[in-house]
């Protein structure tokens, strides 16, 4: 890659509740970079914070905090109101537990990424956007987010790094934004290995329609997102996987 370029995979993890489990953690694991652990309210509960936080230290995975919108039944992934200062609250009270349990097993917190509604919700509320900026400066840690002019400048404003995403298993709309998760189509591994090769190419992905379309991002540097709920999800890390190694084996040649 070109001197100073990064790519990384992260993936969103530990989103079981209780006894019921969601996705394949153990497996993917051993394949990304970066896991978003479930903090408590769209997912997760204090056993699978604190194995999910044990699996990541076994296998060197950086952890980062996941919380979401107080909505279990929706996986988080539901539209409600919340206000600026409750928004603000829920991110404080969702990463601080997150951050005791990675306390306790040895392991730092690297990050904070909004799930689901959460995060589209600050990408168009201005006030719930700086509520949870201000949440996630207090841990001193960056935010994981779509480097939309919006963003970039509320987080220079507040002094929290941005580390930009690109979206490898949902759509892209035809203004370059994200599609939701339920409106996207079926990722396969041949979809995920050519958006992630056009992106990094050109910065650019193709919507449903099969328009070309520029979206926010950064090719010197991005993280890329893996759900780990969807179906396939293992099937799409490794594809993602290997499209990254290819990208750095190519570019470093």
């Amino acid at each position: 890659m070109a001197e100073g370029r990064w790519i990384e995979i992260n993936c969103d993890m530990g989103e079981g509740f209780g006894r019921w489990k969601m996705g394949p953690d153990e497996e993917l694991m051993r394949i990304v970079d970066v896991a978003n652990v479930a903090c408590g309210f769209h997912a997760g509960d204090p056993s699978t914070m604190a194995r999910t936080a044990r699996l990541a230290k076994q296998h060197g995975v950086r952890v980062g905090a996941h919380p979401g919108l107080p909505d279990l039944l929706g996986f988080g992934r539901r539209r409600m109101a919340v206000a600026p200062e409750d928004a603000r609250a829920l991110v404080l009270y969702q990463v601080g537990a997150l951050a005791g349990v990675l306390a306790a097993e040895g392991v730092p917190l690297n990050h904070v990424k909004p799930h689901g509604e959460l995060y589209f919700y600050i990408q168009r509320d201005a006030a719930v956007r700086d509520a949870v900026l201000a949440a996630v400066r207090a841990f001193g840690v960056p935010i994981y987010g779509l480097p939309t002019p919006d963003m970039v400048e509320a987080c220079r404003r507040a002094g929290v790094r941005l580390v930009p995403e690109f979206y490898a298993d949902i759509d892209y709309d035809e203004s370059g934004a994200l599609v939701p998760v339920a409106q996207s189509v079926p990722a396969t591994e041949e979809l995920i290995a050519g958006r992630i090769r056009l992106f990094a190419d050109t910065g650019t992905a193709r919507t449903q329609a099969g328009a070309s379309v520029e979206v926010p991002g950064d090719r010197q540097g991005f993280s890329i997102c893996i759900h780990s709920d969807l179906p396939g999800a293992l099937t799409s890390a490794t594809a993602a996987r290997r499209a990254v190694d290819e990208i750095k084996k190519a570019t470093a040649a």
